[in-house]
């Protein structure tokens, strides 16, 4: 075990912990003043080990999405989604409160904490939607003018 571990608890579990007690915490190392997650003993990459908990944000935007259909006996359809959080790190999270299919890369999320099969987890929920519609309908307009230019 890495010393840096002994009589402690390991990052999964501190996260975790945290997440019980209702902060949704990330790891930051301090001589590269940069944020990183999935929780790990060092900063990946450099093998930093000044890291620090600091409370996230819960601020970030859709990098990308997917909606996994599943019958609705089983749950019904889902999304997970990769977020950017403000700070800067890029986390898998389900995004909920819209229907899986509508959502889309750019969407801004706020972060919060619920509960996934019995254990904490971190949902993400959209924060806006009429920019992004107004985006694609705009879109979808030049895409029309160019056809009808051609």
């Amino acid at each position: 075990m890495p010393e840096i571990l002994k009589g402690s608890l390991g990052p999964e579990q501190q996260f975790k912990k945290y997440l019980s007690e209702g902060k949704f915490m990330i790891q930051k190392s301090k001589s590269l003043n940069k944020f990183f997650f999935h929780p790990r003993v060092a900063f990946p990459g450099s093998g930093e080990r000044d890291l620090e908990w600091l409370e996230a944000s819960g601020n970030g935007f859709i990098h990308s999405t997917t909606c996994n259909r599943r019958l609705p006996e089983k749950g019904g359809d889902f999304n997970l989604s990769l977020i950017t959080l403000d700070e800067g790190p890029r986390m898998m999270a389900r995004v909920e409160g819209i229907d899986p299919d509508k959502v889309a890369n750019g969407q801004k999320v706020k972060d919060r904490i619920s509960s996934l099969k019995g254990e904490p987890a971190i949902i993400s929920d959209v924060l806006w939607r009429r920019v992004v519609w107004l985006k694609m309908q705009a879109q979808n307009e030049a895409v029309r003018l160019m056809m009808w230019v051609w």
